[in-house]
């Protein structure tokens, strides 16, 4: 580790130093030795400090966390290094990855390096079970998203397993600009090793682009610009948001500091039941904005407070009257909070959904959850808990299905004329390695149907 790390090393002395006449601080490195130069030259850029401030000690191993200290104060001269110098400083900074995030230079940071290309993806096995109940809704005509929880009757009853892999290859193109693109499987069963879900078994795509998008930051940082083929959620990051798009095409602009953040975009859902319906829909499109503030922590840390508005445009093969038939939403708006209180957080989210169709009911969502703790993919051993309640009116499809897909855990029967109760344990039992468990209980139907049945679900996620 010596050789490899000092030799590196003294190909970037010229980051930080062009004195050749700085003196010699270390006593044991006299004035013929062949690394004389190189190592006053480091020393005077402060990459290396010695022993004790006064000896090099060359024949000594050096420990990893020094080897990453070293690196560490030559990536705070990137910007003075030849191309040759920065590949060097970015390949020891891929090794010594660990070292550097736990001396407090951010992972992030390491990301953001120009001409980086990383590979990431995850990896879930998931069993699903819903018992009959009372209502048992078969909704295998109901087309789904790719790779999202809305499963069928079929698969519910057969206590069956599927998985699920995605891969991301994020391009850091220079210092404001990231180039990202994905794919991803449906889900899988195990049983026939067909897609799970119903939406698309006739053509046969198992892999599909999910992610396909520039990611541009300026102004500071405080301004974003997303343009392509990315994940949609209702609600932004910190709202439950039922709706969403896991592919979905359109454009977004967003500002941001600690304390405030305004997003508005548009574009089209691509899978699922809002990206159209065997002719009948072309598909939905939608113009969406979101407001938040955020305190006692800031963004990241902190509480939050935020409103949100879309506005749905959709158009079908026979007419616009028919695929409002098949969607029959003009526009939908919601609120959430979330509070942060030390290890735990109070979340509550409302959703309204106004039918364009005036003798249709404007259905609204109500989630209220309380979470403890935080499971972290990176934290072996770390779990948290929580416990959620759903009330959600009817009127989103005739055979009880939602609309579309759901960042929510549970089925479309859950999700449609019901009151739900449900509880959740994630546990990180390895690194990048998760087990989560969900409960539905105390289901019950709203307007007369019969209930439901409860769910249970149970995935292994792993991360990469």
């Amino acid at each position: 580790m010596k050789t490899k790390v000092l030799a590196a090393l003294a190909a970037t002395m010229a980051v930080g130093a062009t004195c050749a006449f700085a003196a010699n601080p270390f006593v044991d490195v006299p004035s013929d030795s062949w690394a004389y130069k190189s190592v006053v030259e480091l020393a005077d850029a402060g990459i290396i400090q010695g022993v004790d401030g006064q000896y090099f000690q060359g024949n000594r191993n050096i420990t990893r966390y020094e080897a990453a200290e070293m690196v560490a104060k030559a990536m705070a001269h990137m910007d003075k290094a030849s191309v040759e110098q920065r590949a060097l400083i970015n390949k020891l900074a891929d090794e010594y990855a660990d070292e550097l995030n736990n001396l407090g230079v951010r992972v992030s940071a390491l990301e953001n390096r120009v001409g980086n290309v990383k590979l990431t993806g995850d990896a879930r096995i998931r069993y699903i079970h819903q018992s009959e109940g009372d209502r048992v809704k078969d909704t295998s005509k109901q087309p789904v998203a790719k790779g999202t929880d809305v499963v069928n009757k079929e698969k519910k009853n057969d206590n069956s397993w599927d998985y699920r892999i995605r891969i991301r290859a994020n391009a850091q193109v220079n210092d404001r600009t990231q180039v990202v693109y994905g794919i991803s499987t449906n889900n899988i069963s195990f049983a026939d090793n067909h897609t799970a879900s119903s939406g698309d078994l006739d053509n046969g795509d198992n892999i599909f682009t999910d992610r396909a998008y520039v990611d541009y930051n300026f102004g500071g940082n405080n301004w974003n610009l997303k343009v392509g083929r990315y994940e949609y959620d209702m609600g932004g990051d910190r709202g439950y948001g039922f709706l969403f798009g896991d592919t979905f095409d359109g454009a977004q602009l967003k500002y941001q500091n600690d304390k405030f953040a305004a997003t508005a975009g548009y574009g089209k859902f691509k899978e699922g039941q809002l990206a159209g319906d065997e002719g009948t829909m072309d598909g939905v499109k939608t113009g969406y904005g979101e407001l938040e503030g955020f305190f006692g922590g800031g963004r990241v840390a902190g509480s939050a407070i935020g409103v949100y508005y879309n506005d749905f445009t959709v158009s079908g093969s026979e007419g616009k009257e028919v695929a409002r038939d098949a969607f029959a939403f003009d526009d939908a708006w919601g609120a959430y909070g979330s509070l942060n209180l030390g290890k735990w957080n109070i979340l509550a989210n409302y959703e309204k959904y106004n039918s364009e169709n005036s003798s249709n009911d404007d259905p609204e969502v109500w989630v209220g959850k309380v979470s403890y703790n935080k499971a972290n993919f990176a934290t072996p051993k770390s779990w948290d808990a929580w416990v959620e309640y759903l009330n959600a009116d009817n009127g989103f499809y005739n055979d009880g299905s939602f609309i579309g897909s759901t960042r929510g855990w549970r089925d479309g029967s859950l999700l449609n004329n019901v009151k739900s109760w449900g509880v959740g344990v994630d546990y990180t039992f390895a690194k990048n390695a998760q087990f989560q468990v969900m409960q539905s209980f105390a289901t019950s139907a709203k307007d007369g149907d019969a209930d439901p049945g409860e769910e249970t679900r149970a995935q292994f996620v792993f991360v990469f």
